[in-house]
């Protein structure tokens, strides 16, 4: 089981959900974020306001998914978040010790589903 981290450009929250639900992937968290990688000191200009590029807005998703769903997650974040321009975003794949499903009590495996 990994726990998969994506942080994207918060207008491609649409089309990584949309590439997500094209692979069966469909149980995750979103999370308005902020924050900065290479861009840091860019300018950017969102209507017609002017920021500096310390931390700008980002979408976080974590999806919990069993090891035989990592791939097509992982090319689904890609195709749905790539732009080719600096600021696509990062993946990050974390081990996951367990799962539990509140409800039912069910562990590992089951509880991803």
């Amino acid at each position: 089981m990994k726990l998969v981290i994506a942080i994207v450009q918060s207008d491609k929250q649409k089309e990584v959900k949309q590439a997500l639900r094209n692979v069966n992937v469909g149980k995750i968290t979103v999370s308005n974020v902020i924050g900065c990688g290479a861009q840091v000191g860019k300018t950017d200009t969102r209507d017609g306001i002017v920021t500096d590029g310390n931390l700008l807005d980002r979408v976080r998703f974590e999806i919990a998914v069993n090891d035989d769903y990592v791939k097509p997650t992982l090319e689904a974040i890609i195709k749905g978040a790539r732009t080719g321009e600096i600021g696509d975003g990062k993946i990050f794949i974390v081990p996951l010790e367990e799962c539990i499903r509140i409800r039912t009590g069910e562990t590992g495996r089951l509880a991803i589903g």
